[in-house]
């Protein structure tokens, strides 16, 4: 018999399904996808609120529960900060969301997720912090999101 008060060893799936859970949470997941969507894979919360359709403070708390979990960061670009019509916080994902996003092939998503991100009709403002300057993600998160766009001539 095993032991049931939480301490016990889960089992060789408990990780697997710790993940599961977390990455299937319905406003998790929006902002997953739309993160995958984003061209700069980086999003304001502003951003985030317009294209996942939830509060702000819906969002800032499941984007919290993902950098809990290590698969987001909240990523500063010092230059705006203190600018009132640009956003200085972003967030995006870590080397280690990436890699779970692979293990769980989220990745092959990212052409449909980028197509209909570009299709979906954005604000004026949701526009302008698109277009706001940006940090840099690290080299293997670049690496890991870009894929070759078809040409269409």
């Amino acid at each position: 018999m095993s032991e049931s008060n939480g301490t016990a060893d889960a089992g060789p799936f408990a990780e697997q399904q710790r993940l599961f859970k977390l990455l299937s949470q319905d406003t998790r997941h929006l902002i997953i996808q739309e993160l995958l969507g984003h061209p700069a894979h980086l999003m304001s919360l502003a951003e985030l609120e317009y294209m996942v359709g939830k509060s702000q403070a819906a969002i800032k708390d499941q984007v919290e529960t993902l950098i809990e979990a290590g698969i987001l960061a909240q990523y500063t670009y010092e230059p705006s900060k203190g600018k009132r019509d640009l956003p200085s916080q972003f967030y995006g994902f870590t080397t280690r969301g990436v890699e779970i996003l692979y293990d769980y092939k989220y990745l092959r998503g990212v052409p449909i997720a980028r197509a209909l991100y570009e299709n979906t009709r954005k604000t004026e403002k949701v526009e302008r912090h698109e277009a706001a300057p940006r940090p840099t993600l690290p080299t293997a998160v670049v690496e890991a999101l870009t894929f070759d766009e078809p040409d269409l001539e």
